[in-house]
């Protein structure tokens, strides 16, 4: 029992990891990346999809992403999507080919980035709380229906503190790392 709530925990707070991660990639920094354009939808047959879903979106270089559409006719609408979504880039068709560089970031932005990214964290750091906080409340309820023993219940709750500060130290080490990365020039 103690053994199936920890690795039900431990599951949920590497998921909330990989999401935070994931959610870090998305913050731009002067590099292109593809997933930069997982979120930019474009009107396709009358329904909003995914870019990377009516086009091949690949790196021409370290500050351009180059976006294929595959039928011709969605070169204006995916360049469009991507001019009105909120990351501040500005698409220039070449034929069926849509060049997108991005752009320097000024000291500004860098900063206002850094505190969009601590939000971030700190929302993975709470999920990782709320993950724990459910743990234990399974300990106790072991506990009240006396499937387990107060001192199995005391063990169990070290041991998801100690996941806890697992992987708070983990979203610590790739916030440190991204505020690096998006301070550096």
């Amino acid at each position: 029992m103690i053994n199936d709530v920890k690795q039900s925990a431990e599951h949920k707070m590497q998921k909330t990891f990989e999401t935070f991660k994931a959610d870090l990639a998305k913050v731009r920094t002067g590099r292109a990346h593809t997933g930069l354009l997982d979120h930019v939808m474009v009107e396709y047959y009358g329904s909003p999809v995914p870019v990377n879903q009516v086009a091949n979106v690949t790196l021409i270089d370290a500050r351009t992403i180059g976006v294929q559409a595959w039928e011709k006719n969605m070169v204006a609408k995916i360049e469009k999507a991507i001019r009105d979504c909120d990351l501040g880039l500005n698409p220039a068709s070449m034929g069926e080919l849509i060049r997108v560089p991005m752009p320097m970031l000024t000291e500004e932005r860098r900063r206002d980035l850094t505190k969009v990214v601590r939000g971030e964290a700190e929302g993975a750091r709470v999920a990782v709380r709320n993950v724990r906080r459910d743990a234990n409340n399974d300990f106790k309820n072991l506990l009240k229906d006396k499937v387990i023993t107060e001192d199995d219940e005391r063990r169990g709750q070290d041991e998801i503190q100690k996941l806890t500060d697992k992987f708070t130290a983990e979203i610590d080490k790739a916030l440190a790392a991204k505020e690096i990365e998006l301070m550096a020039v």
